[in-house]
């Protein structure tokens, strides 16, 4: 129960996306239901023997480490190394609150998905870098112009990582979004 009602903290980190209508940010307990919702639904955009089950587990719990080390939104300014060692020691406290089994297998679900490295991990991956496109299409590039987004960094940031993943999804992404970086 301490894991599950640390858990719902997950709705108060605020990220940088905004809802699809634009009216306030969308939080990182949404962003986590969203993803989750994006494997059911697009599953059949996933390569060959990716295990969505395993997916939308990792999508469920891929965020949680925010509850103490924040969101970094991909195209801001911050410490890598600094954030991911924020990132580990959360993951340490906050799957340490689980029964040792169920730490061990949540805490293996969510260094995979942080390695992107299996089918699984990489597909996931690509529906967590593709969900924000979807909201700041709807809004107009509202995002990108906050963050003055530039081509070259969408590509390599966004692009590669959702390609290599969920390649039709890519294509469906950029003949929508290119307009905006042109």
């Amino acid at each position: 129960m301490a894991f599950l009602v640390e858990a719902d903290r997950l709705k108060h980190v605020l990220r940088a996306t905004t809802v699809v209508d634009g009216s306030r940010p969308e939080n990182s307990g949404e962003h986590s239901w969203h993803l989750a919702l994006y494997a059911m639904v697009l599953a059949d955009q996933a390569p060959e023997g990716v295990r969505i089950d395993r997916v939308i587990r990792m999508l469920l719990l891929h965020d949680l480490v925010e509850i103490d080390a924040g969101d970094t939104p991909i195209h801001g300014d911050y410490d890598p190394i600094a954030q991911a060692a924020a990132e580990e020691a959360a993951a340490d406290r906050i799957f340490g609150l689980l029964p040792p089994d169920q730490a061990a297998d949540f805490r293996a679900l969510w260094t995979e998905f942080e390695a992107v490295q299996t089918p699984d991990a990489i597909f996931a991956k690509a529906l967590d870098r593709a969900q924000p496109v979807v909201h700041i299409l709807k809004n107009e590039g509202r995002g990108w112009r906050d963050y003055g987004v530039e081509r070259d960094g969408f590509l390599r940031l966004v692009g590669a990582r959702v390609d290599r993943g969920a390649p039709a999804l890519w294509r469906w992404l950029w003949t929508r979004a290119e307009r905006y970086f042109s």
